[in-house]
């Protein structure tokens, strides 16, 4: 398989895609206003602690106070070593943390929606092959690195590297097939950046941010260039030499895999991606086979919807079915990582009878989601034919990124029809009349609905007028949106 890295940078806006044989699979978006918060490391101040919730908020400094949960609290005892909090039980939230309390935190997810950011103090520190955890003494593995030798390798370099350290490390995915040597320079990179987070917490104050993540151009060649990748390509030259400098001094084997792309064509049109974004924040997603999804994101969770659409088969209705759930595993698991959904998600898929091919989707699904660089956890299919799954969400989806709820339905994705809105107009005259003396009344609404009334309601207008006793005159206006009027008593 195939895969590249396009960075595209301009001066607002920074944005990578991650293509594998030629089919943008994820996105990420930064913007130099908004720019995420997920790694930072700021000293805060506890605002309110909440019993009855286990949990705490913290002024670090955004808009809106950030969230701290009990089970995120490192606890130290007097020697200052950390315990382990699987190792002992979970005290009230109020004997480890008080009101106006400083605390030094990270950020674990962004802002979302109305909910602030989420907070942990069990900080960790990444470098390209490994994870420092310096409040923890844990020594392990990813679970994504499943060969049980190159497992028992990377532990046994990991625990002579980390000697008499107090320390814990995590060896990340990148790590797999990687010789001691840049371990232990990784290592020796994380020792130094540490003790320059503890000379900043020193001289700190409260809202001050002491360490910050990466920008997304470097962050993505950190996490995401691997020996499978071919090529990372960068329209900015600016970026290209850092991103150069950075691989030189952490990834040298890589730096050839950088290249500038000077061509007039824009990079991601070049590979269609900006196509495909524009597709990715449509709610019907089509499948080759002539089905479609229908995703639909809101507040609490997400839900997908399978249809078979167009697609009739050749044999039977089983076997159309079958084969449509099993495209559509395959699809969700990419609109998964291209819209970057996560929280609760309920797929629906088409019923099926025979119990084989349920469990075969639900193969096919997991497979596909094995290349997501996200945490997901998926469920038996309930006998309605939903599967309940859950994806780690530490960033706005896509939708949420690039759009704001539309200004005329208020995000409900409906609006009301010209009837409806006809029929409200006519109340809140009845009712403006009652309430002030009035020689005549004056409607301003949108053509849309003026046209409704002076066409489709002529006769309940003329009813009203002789109810009240007044002449009402409507005016059109442009701007107005479809539900927005004004009753004018003159």
């Amino acid at each position: 398989m195939s895969e590249e890295i396009l960075i595209n940078v301009t001066p607002r806006e920074t944005r990578v895609a991650l293509v594998e044989n030629g089919m943008l699979q994820e996105v990420y978006v930064e913007r130099a206003r908004k720019r995420g918060y997920v790694g930072n490391i700021y000293k805060g101040r506890i605002s309110r602690v909440m019993p009855g919730m286990q949990a705490a908020f913290v002024e670090i400094g955004l808009d809106r106070t950030a969230f701290l949960h009990v089970n995120d609290i490192v606890r130290l005892p007097q020697d200052g070593d950390p315990i382990e909090n699987g190792n002992a039980p979970i005290p009230p939230i109020f004997d480890l943390v008080r009101e106006g309390q400083e605390i030094i935190v990270q950020v674990v997810k962004d802002p979302i929606g109305s909910k602030g950011a989420r907070l942990t103090t069990h900080l960790s520190i990444p470098s390209r092959y490994l994870v420092l955890l310096p409040y923890a003494r844990t020594l392990g593995v990813s679970v994504r690195i499943e060969d049980e030798t190159e497992r028992g390798r990377l532990k046994e370099a990991l625990t002579q590297l980390a000697g008499e350290r107090t320390q814990g490390f995590i060896v990340r995915t990148n790590a797999e097939g990687v010789p001691c040597e840049p371990l232990a320079a990784d290592m020796a990179f994380l020792d130094r950046l540490w003790a320059s987070i503890v000379d900043a917490i020193r001289g700190s104050q409260v809202g001050d941010r002491i360490y910050e993540e990466l920008p997304l151009s470097l962050k993505a060649i950190r996490d995401f260039l691997k020996p499978h990748v071919e090529k990372v390509r960068i329209d900015s030259r600016e970026t290209l030499e850092r991103a150069v400098r950075f691989c030189d001094e952490f990834i040298p084997e890589f730096r050839e895999r950088l290249e500038h792309y000077p061509g007039e064509r824009p990079i991601f049109d070049l590979y269609g991606v900006e196509d495909e974004i524009q597709r990715a924040l449509r709610k019907e997603s089509p499948l080759k086979s002539g089905g479609y999804l229908i995703i639909d994101q809101t507040e609490a969770m997400t839900t997908i919807d399978v249809n078979t659409g167009g697609f009739v088969g050749h044999r039977n209705l089983e076997e159309t079915v079958y084969k449509t759930n099993l495209e559509a595993a395959q699809a969700i698991a990419r609109q998964l990582r291209l819209r970057n959904l996560g929280g609760i998600i309920i797929l629906d898929f088409i019923d099926m009878n025979d119990e084989e091919h349920k469990r075969q989707v639900l193969r096919m699904l997991e497979k596909s989601l094995g290349r997501d660089h996200a945490k997901s956890t998926v469920y038996d299919m309930s006998p309605l034919g939903l599967v309940e799954m859950t994806r780690k969400r530490t960033t706005e989806s896509l939708e949420r990124q690039l759009c704001e709820p539309c200004a005329a339905c208020g995000g409900r994705g409906r609006v009301k029809s010209a009837e409806t809105v006809s029929y409200e107009i006519f109340r809140e005259i009845t009712r403006a009349v009652r309430q002030f003396e009035t020689r005549s009344v004056l409607v301003l609404a949108s053509p849309t609905v003026v046209q409704r009334v002076v066409d489709e309601e002529s006769a309940a207008l003329a009813e009203l007028e002789a109810f009240i006793g007044k002449p009402i005159r409507f005016q059109p206006e442009e701007q107005y949106s479809p539900e927005q009027y004004d009753v004018v008593v003159l």
